[in-house]
């Protein structure tokens, strides 16, 4: 069976009042004219979003997938393939901030993602939420509170995912625990005599357990990006994918979009030890007992389902000391991870003020 691709190009939309062109609006279906202000309608697209069959996709590629075009530029110090428009003359990197060279945009076909979650919070709303993260970090350089005014190292990101379905069959071997007590007899000193003395010592009875669980596993998200800190990226979770509607791409202009770096196959390994975490779970909650030991477990995954999606999130990248710093905010809820630089100066005055005050109420006791 020949295989069917579509391929189409993503661009620019034009105003329909002045011709100017247009950005999506976050938190609505509307492109917006920056040059006359008219929002211009994103017609709702109705259809369900498709998953795929994993194994008939890997194995003989037969499934109706779709290709678009972005034009894309490699960033040389970190390696992040992001989209940038072809008439733009310069633009630095939204995850490590090093300038890109505008003149190596090129294009790249890329499998076109089935649904999306589009910006909820326009770049304001996010950065007075980065800013109120910002403020309570203790010990933070003034220089980071600066930089967090600066737009130009915050960026809207569509970030690439997968998601897995899979119905999984689990036999397992194991042991269950289940404590007792016992007296013991101990010596010790007390006064300086040797005094016999009793105490309750835990022990455990483990006996052997074997059986097995079934599961369905739903929408099992993973990130498709290697830019970003794997341990931030997770913690913006959960996501409302409840609310993820049919891939458009008008919903991206404006936006940077990345390119996956983890492909699909990759992308289910990742899903299955996330999975396989919560198949123990359930067998040491099917074993029983105070606690348990799992010998082994074989699960077999059936019906894998897959989908790939983008995520909306804002980006700032900052340097310090000739470090590089993340900061990740949710496009959607406004949840703020990343990594944050101690500003060393301030620890020093705290620790010498913390040695005064000390001091002070020394002399005081004193006197």
């Amino acid at each position: 069976m020949e295989e069917q691709k579509t391929t189409t190009v993503t661009g620019t939309f034009a105003c329909t009042n002045c011709g100017a062109d247009l950005t999506y609006k976050p938190g609505s279906t509307h492109l917006n004219c920056t040059y006359c202000g008219t929002d211009n309608h994103i017609p709702e697209i109705k259809e369900v979003i498709k998953e795929f069959d994993f194994h008939q996709y890997i194995e003989d590629h037969q499934e109706d997938i779709h290709t678009h075009s972005i034009h894309v530029v490699n960033c040389g110090s970190c390696g992040a393939t992001t989209s940038l428009e072809p008439n733009v003359t310069g633009a630095s990197c939204a995850y490590c901030a090093s300038p890109l060279v505008a003149d190596q945009v090129h294009k790249e076909s890329i499998i076109e993602p089935k649904s999306l979650l589009p910006f909820k919070l326009n770049k304001e709303e996010a950065l007075a939420a980065f800013k109120k993260w910002v403020d309570q970090l203790w010990f933070a350089p003034n220089k980071l509170k600066k930089a967090t005014l600066n737009f130009d190292h915050f960026k809207g990101v569509y970030i690439p995912y997968w998601t897995f379905d899979a119905n999984t069959f689990s036999k397992y071997v194991g042991q269950r625990g289940d404590y007792y007590y016992v007296t013991e007899s101990y010596t010790t000193t007390e006064n300086g005599k040797t005094v016999s003395k009793t105490r309750q010592v835990r022990r455990t009875r483990w006996s052997y357990a074997s059986g097995d669980v079934d599961h369905f596993f739903d929408d099992v998200l993973t990130v498709a990006t290697k830019s970003l800190s794997q341990q931030h990226i997770y913690q913006l979770e959960p996501w409302d994918l409840e609310n993820l509607i049919p891939f458009d791409k008008k919903y991206l202009s404006g936006f940077i979009t990345e390119k996956y770096q983890v492909d699909l196959e990759d992308g289910f390994s990742i899903a299955k030890g996330k999975m396989g975490q919560k198949i123990e779970d359930m067998v040491r909650l099917q074993i029983g007992g105070d606690t348990q030991r799992i010998l082994s477990v074989e699960s077999d995954y059936r019906q894998i389902k897959f989908k790939h999606l983008l995520l909306p999130v804002y980006v700032s990248a900052y340097r310090f000391n000739n470090k590089l710093f993340r900061f990740l905010v949710n496009g959607r809820t406004g949840e703020v991870q990343g990594e944050r630089p101690w500003s060393w100066i301030k620890i020093s005055l705290a620790v010498l003020t913390g040695i005064t005050i000390a001091g002070i109420l020394y002399f005081i006791s004193q006197s």
